[in-house]
């Protein structure tokens, strides 16, 4: 008997470490990805980003990027993957800013579909939904008061500039002396680079960004679902000791938790039934969906130590993304008038949806939808 224990045990174990090597295998081929996104679109644009990218040219119609392909590819990591890849191969940073933003509105929707689960019970339903919803109106509520202040001060450009610089500096210093992670990843990228080359510039570069966020896909679905059974019960561990316990517990628990599982969207939805059941309260799951949007941005800093291309603007645009959100963690929620607008405006919506099923309804294709198109429509007139 205690044979057989011993050798279910081991089993477990070797199980264990395969699963933890293939998510090391997988973070390697999604910084080999990005690579490969940054080579291939320089290669297809010939230096010409900007010209390419005239269409997202002001920061409303960027925004709506970020916004309609998160939602649409249920990841923000993907997404700011895919950008990170994108600026590495010439996308000027101040285009891919707002894109970062909307990335951060465009991952909410998964929290807020999960909600509707519990919509045939009344009082559920109504703390289901302000639970998922307060992620939303923080986001947006971010956007409103950064998307400006980028617009007119280029803030955030400037902070990720700083940061980058310290990695990207002249000297023997640079990142680029000792970059080990980027030779790692050399021999895959510029084997398949060489393949598509034959194809010509344009076809080459476009196939050589399709095989990059192809393997951005599969790298980060797969992590997802190998983290969230080695984790989750971990990471569910971690929130029911940290929720209640005060906000920089909460957000601080809210991150780690989001870089163990890689999902923004796993995370805050594990809160969800949580706040329906009424095992927790809305402020108090609050501060963990803060960390969850700090958390979410470890994946695109990682891919970017190892792009090619333009690399110090691919680790500016990643730092960018963290910047923002630790900043909109500080400002929203370290100014306590701020801090109450996303609680608040959640409760009055999770009363109203719980009253009125097709507010909910058009809540979400206002926001995820509408809202991009009014974007649209702004920014065709400047």
């Amino acid at each position: 008997m205690e044979n057989n224990q011993a050798v279910l045990h081991n089993r477990s174990e070797y199980q264990n470490y395969m699963q933890w090597a293939m998510v090391a295998l997988l973070v390697y081929l999604l910084i080999c990805a990005v690579g490969m996104i940054g080579g291939g679109f320089k290669m297809a644009t010939g230096g010409h980003a900007k010209e390419l990218f005239a269409f997202a040219s002001n920061p409303f119609a960027g925004l709506v990027v970020g916004i309609v392909a998160t939602a649409l590819i249920q990841s923000s990591s993907t997404v700011t993957s895919i950008i990170v890849g994108l600026v590495a191969g010439g996308l000027p940073v101040e285009l891919a800013v707002p894109m970062v933003m909307g990335a951060n509105v465009g991952t909410s929707i998964t929290n807020t579909i999960v909600s509707l689960g519990h919509v045939r019970a009344k009082e559920e339903f109504k703390r289901a939904f302000s639970a998922a919803t307060v992620h939303d109106f923080f986001n947006l509520l971010s956007v409103v008061i950064f998307l400006p202040l980028e617009m007119a001060f280029g803030i955030l450009e400037k902070l990720g500039g700083s940061l980058s610089a310290m990695f990207y500096g002249s000297g023997d210093t640079s990142i680029n002396s000792f970059n080990i992670v980027k030779s790692a990843t050399a021999p895959v990228v510029n084997t398949v680079k060489n393949a598509t080359h034959s194809l010509g510039d344009q076809i080459g570069g476009v196939t050589l960004i399709l095989i990059g966020i192809a393997l951005i896909f599969v790298a980060i679905t797969m992590v997802g679902k190998l983290l969230k059974k080695l984790m989750v019960g971990k990471a569910k561990d971690i929130m029911h000791t940290a929720i209640g316990r005060g906000s920089l517990s909460g957000i601080a628990s809210g991150t780690l938790v989001t870089i163990f599982v890689q999902s923004s969207s796993t995370t805050t939805s594990l809160m969800v039934p949580l706040a329906g059941s009424g095992a927790f309260k809305l402020k108090d799951i609050y501060p963990f969906t803060l960390g969850a949007n700090i958390g979410t941005c470890v994946t695109a800093v990682l891919a970017a130590t190892a792009v090619t291309g333009n690399a110090a603007a691919a680790l500016q645009i990643a730092f960018i993304h963290l910047t923002y959100n630790i900043l909109g963690v500080v400002v929203i929620y370290g100014i306590p008038m701020l801090r109450e607008l996303p609680v608040k405006a959640a409760e009055s919506l999770g009363a109203t949806a719980s009253e009125n099923k097709f507010a909910a309804l058009a809540y979400v294709l206002g926001v995820f939808f509408i809202l991009p198109a009014v974007c649209l429509g702004v920014s065709s007139l400047i």
